[in-house]
């Protein structure tokens, strides 16, 4: 069964398409880990052997690890970005009195030894020989003992010996739920090696980014704990707690303290466990004979709406299946820990004592990462918008489907009223900026989940909602396991429709340019109307525009844009629509006439979809009052 899984993903892995550069190349990892972990002091200790192969047409002579839980300690790069950040992650931050004023202060800062987080790597060696290793911050630098030539294989082995630190961000110990081990980060991770090069990123508090490979992975823990994760559990009739078979009595040696768990997990860039005393442990059947995990704190207060969780998930996990693409594994699941939501491969860690509504929300945003940030998986450090901008898109329109008599007909809205105000704040940042050097937090949160979000909404706008179903489709399709680019999701969507959107992609996610455009005149010409239209912002779009007559009928106007070289499909086959001559962009202004006169016309209105981000909503209608 192993091998059969191994093999499916690996001929999903090297398919059809190539991303990025020609040919394309991806390297990979296959870890193997053993790790016992004393539940009264939170230390923990570990062998790790990492088969490496370099599929890169480069020799390297150095590799690099990350070691995240050394973020957790006083002087750190990630205690001093929320020491200096204007509005930082209440999370990371204690409210103290100093001179009558409250100030917040890094929860980093006051850390104790025993309540720090650390990873120490010991004994590092490379085929057998030793490497030279250098510790800085949360990179480990390894100088190798020889080099590792294109198209070959090294094996590197190491012991680790680390501390759980006061869960602060995303992963530590005894949560503000109560929940004792949310283990994400928590071994030494080797870093990305791709065409643009290393990615040894410290960890200052953002989003990750990792290579795909292969995990075997060994847990010791008192047996009183229940443990939820990454990969597939394979000897759940030893272990039990809510694993085993139907019709499986699990019996423990009577003398055994602690049980050891093993998990396989294949084609994933990351490994992520929690555990603790108290969970409760339900599965459900998904789509496609996925098995979906719960496993939550056994609190009457929460356990009723967990468990109306479980049903809602799985019609999640169908919307996503048909709308974006099947999901390629055998389980999810949805684990109690952390400080929020947080994806990671097989799972979510995610609060889990608030509302009904919350819970939801929180699920069907984390669940959706796994198909972009673990299947497709962008460089989330570098293109934040690619995933959480997405994840939040299909979440939106999930929740609405959920929805019922309550769907609304632009599930997006409340994004592109996030997008404005900080488009006023004058805060906003080009989305090439890099996840750490964002100035504050909520501008680079907007920019990442809203404008993100907006790419996709506004991309139905410009090519045609049909044209959007067919492009998130193959984009998934053509670059699942191979870490797509930005320009690999433009040059998807040009596929499929056949427009030009380079200026798309620039515009929108390398500047900060802004869609505004108006309606300057609406004058008489006679028995006929002439309607002149500005370009204010310096971003281009088509335009799509609406005319409303006093007897009650309405016609559309589609103006091409002359650099997309494109006409959109009619959004609505019953109205009737006339394509006019295209607009540059070099032209300020436009203008067409129609064969009504002025006297006739009700209201003008431009984009009354509202997908096209104009900024300034106002001068987008014409109406007589």
């Amino acid at each position: 069964m192993r091998k059969i899984i191994l093999l499916s993903f690996l001929s999903l892995s090297f398919g059809s398409v190539v991303a990025q550069n020609a040919p394309y190349w991806q390297q990979h990892v296959d870890y193997k880990m053993d790790v016992s972990m004393d539940v009264k002091t939170y230390l923990y200790k570990g062998k790790q052997e990492l088969v490496y192969t370099n599929n890169s047409p480069d020799t390297l002579r150095k590799v690099y690890y990350h070691l995240f839980f050394n973020a957790f300690q006083p002087g750190s790069e990630m205690d001093a970005r929320v020491q200096t950040i204007k509005d930082p992650d209440g999370r990371m931050v204690n409210k103290v009195k100093v001179d009558g004023k409250d100030v917040k202060e890094s929860r980093m800062k006051t850390l104790k030894p025993n309540e720090i987080g650390f990873l120490n790597i010991t004994n590092l060696k490379q085929d057998g020989v030793t490497a030279i290793t250098r510790t800085s911050g949360t990179v480990l630098e390894v100088t190798l003992a020889k080099p590792i030539f294109p198209n070959s294989k090294t094996t590197f082995t190491l012991d680790f010996d680390g501390q759980v630190p006061v869960q602060i961000r995303r992963a530590g110990r005894n949560n503000s739920e109560g929940v004792a081990l949310s283990m994400s980060q928590w071994y030494p991770k080797l870093a990305e090696f791709d065409f643009e090069g290393w990615h040894a990123d410290p960890y200052i508090g953002r989003e990750f980014h990792g290579v795909w490979g292969n995990f075997d992975v060994n847990i010791t823990i008192d047996k009183e704990y229940t443990i939820g994760g990454s990969g597939y559990l394979q000897n759940k009739n030893e272990i039990g707690h809510g694993y085993e078979d139907a019709g499986v009595t699990v019996v423990y040696p009577k003398k055994a303290k602690t049980l050891t768990w093993h998990f396989v997990a294949p084609m994933v860039h990351d490994f992520t466990w929690a555990a603790d005393k108290e969970y409760t442990h339900d599965v459900v059947k998904g789509p496609n004979d996925v098995d979906l995990h719960f496993l939550y704190k056994n609190n009457p207060k929460t356990t009723e709406n967990w468990k109306k969780l479980e049903p809602l998930m799985v019609k999640v996990m169908d919307f996503y299946d048909h709308k974006v693409g099947p999901y390629p594994y055998k389980q999810y699941s949805f684990i109690q820990g952390g400080d929020g939501g947080m994806e990671y491969a097989m799972c979510t860690l995610m609060l889990g004592n608030g509302t009904l509504e919350g819970i939801l929300g929180t699920a069907t945003h984390e669940l959706g990462h796994s198909w972009f940030q673990h299947v497709l998986a962008s460089n989330e450090s570098k293109h934040p918008w690619m995933d959480e901008g997405f994840t939040t898109y299909i979440e939106d329109l999930a929740l609405n489907e959920l929805a019922g008599d309550k769907k609304v007909v632009n599930p997006f809205k409340g994004n592109y009223a996030a997008y404005y105000k900080l488009v006023e704040s004058g805060k906003e940042q080009p989305q090439t900026t890099h996840g750490d050097r964002y100035d504050e937090n909520r501008p680079y949160s907007i920019s990442s989940y809203v404008k993100g979000s907006i790419f996709l909404s506004q991309l139905g706008y410009l090519i045609g909602e049909d044209n959007l179903d067919k492009t998130l489709k193959r984009y998934y399709s053509d670059f699942k396991f191979k870490h797509p680019a930005p320009n690999d999701i433009k040059r998807t969507a040009e596929r499929v429709s056949g427009a030009e959107l380079d200026w798309y992609l620039i515009d929108w996610t390398e500047t900060t340019n802004t869609i505004d455009y108006g309606i300057k005149d609406v004058a008489d010409s006679g028995d006929k109307t002439t309607i002149t239209l500005e370009r204010i912002g310096r971003m281009p779009m088509p335009i799509d525009l609406t005319v409303e007559y006093t007897d009650g009928t309405k016609e559309s106007f589609y103006i091409p844009l002359r650099m997309m070289n494109f006409i959109k499909e009619n959004p609505n086959p019953s109205v009737k629509r006339t394509v006019l001559n295209d607009w540059a962009w070099a032209m300020p202004s436009y203008n067409f006439t129609i064969d009504k006169s002025k006297s006739t016309i009700k209201k003008i209105t431009i984009d009354p979809s509202g997908l096209m981000a104009d900024v300034k909503a106002a001068n987008n209608v014409y109406e007589v009052k």
